[in-house]
């Protein structure tokens, strides 16, 4: 694996464990918005619904769902969406079968 995918993988879990609130908050300078717009992050990708959620591992019920307003996801899934906005290559990358 690469350092990059190793990266992500690590931030990632980190970014699971704080917001599961199992460690101390103190120590973490992170900021994971309360809501994200999801239809945004798709859009911006230029990806379906149902590329954006095979692509990182989504439901496309669940997709619907958050773009519609009716749910908003939970705090783990927030993370995860704030980082396939922000690096979606390094997230395909580190998510490609070995």
């Amino acid at each position: 694996m690469s350092k990059v995918a190793d990266s992500i993988r690590r931030g990632l879990r980190e970014a699971v464990t704080y917001a599961e609130r199992k460690v101390d908050e103190s120590a973490y300078r992170v900021h994971v918005p309360v809501k994200i717009d999801v239809k945004a992050i798709r859009a911006s990708l230029d990806m379906t619904q149902e590329e954006f959620a095979g692509r990182f591992g989504f439901s496309v019920n669940t997709l619907r769902h958050w773009e519609q307003g009716s749910r908003q996801p939970e705090g783990p899934a927030r993370a995860y969406l704030l980082v396939i906005e922000r690096a979606p290559k390094a997230v395909q990358k580190a998510l490609q079968a070995v």
